[in-house]
């Protein structure tokens, strides 16, 4: 098969001074992409900010005989998310991918968290994915061709100690990209999450030293290029870490009808518990109507 290439592309990667984003980037950059290397250049909880980073990686690309241009936006801030569409659309055109690479940490367990902290993880997180895959929707449709790239995380998917914030924003991403695939699949844009375990400055004080050295963040970037790719998936959950791949789904169980009436009662529910939360037969849906079919189903096996 011939190899995976992106002639005549242009991507999108946020959060791409460092670490994951960074090596997104060049790898794209690499496989024929024109590049939009975005970075706002702040510290892990989201301060300060200046474009040497982003630079950085712009300079990168070119020795690599790439194209690319640097901009410094706040993926959270309206104004700032208007620049990079002004800025990608005067130097290449238009935009085919986009990786929703951009994040912070503010963490702390949930009864010492501020509320400002928790609203501006998410803001960065959630509403940073929403606001920079919303400005170029329109375009994608238009052209009938995009390809998203959502980054969750185990947080989310799992849940972690002290990351409520961070947790609830990256599993929002997921509701995000659930919808996002179904609106999208006829005009050719496909929607999905990776969820990454990589050694960068966002997980350095997180991941012990010795398993940090393991987690270089280069052996996640294959999963998530070929998510940008022309015959990348729709609406799936990559897993990615130390060369390691698998798939994350969101399961039902097949389920137990209680009854109605009278034989509905909490006592009931409490009784038939095993058979409810009986994993054997779980299914993933495409979307959430299937579910109330299922339901259907149910009741008439009873």
């Amino acid at each position: 098969m011939s190899d995976v290439r992106f002639d005549g592309k242009v991507a999108v990667v946020t959060g791409a001074g460092g670490g994951l984003g960074r090596c997104h980037a060049l790898e794209l950059a690499r496989r024929g992409a024109k590049v939009v290397v975005n970075d706002l250049g702040g510290s892990v909880d989201g301060s300060g900010g200046n474009s040497e980073a982003a630079e950085k990686v712009v300079a990168e690309i070119k020795e690599l005989g790439g194209e690319a241009i640097a901009n410094g936006s706040s993926v959270s801030d309206d104004a700032g998310v208007a620049k990079l569409v002004e800025e990608t659309n005067e130097a290449f055109g238009t935009a085919h991918i986009i990786i929703n690479n951009a994040g912070v940490l503010r963490d702390k367990t949930f009864h010492k968290v501020t509320m400002a902290d928790f609203e501006f993880v998410v803001d960065v997180h959630l509403m940073g994915a929403v606001k920079v895959t919303r400005a170029f929707w329109n375009q994608m449709r238009d052209q009938q061709y995009g390809r998203i790239v959502m980054t969750t995380s185990s947080s989310g998917l799992y849940g972690n100690f002290g990351q409520t914030n961070y947790g609830a924003a990256k599993m929002g991403q997921i509701g995000l990209m659930n919808t996002l695939k179904l609106e999208g699949e006829k005009y050719n844009i496909r929607t999905n999450a990776v969820a990454p375990v990589a050694g960068t400055r966002m997980t350095e004080g997180i991941i012990p030293p010795d398993v940090f050295e393991l987690l270089k963040p280069e052996a996640v970037t294959p999963g998530v290029v070929y998510l940008c790719s022309e015959d990348g998936p729709n609406g799936v959950i990559l897993t990615a870490g130390a060369g390691v791949f698998a798939v994350a789904k969101i399961v039902e169980t097949h389920g137990a009808f209680i009854g109605k009436g009278d034989d509905l009662t909490v006592e009931a529910v409490r009784d038939a518990w095993d058979k409810i939360s009986d994993d054997k037969d779980a299914k993933a849906y495409w979307q959430g109507g299937e579910q109330t079919m299922n339901f259907f189903g149910v009741m008439q096996e009873k």
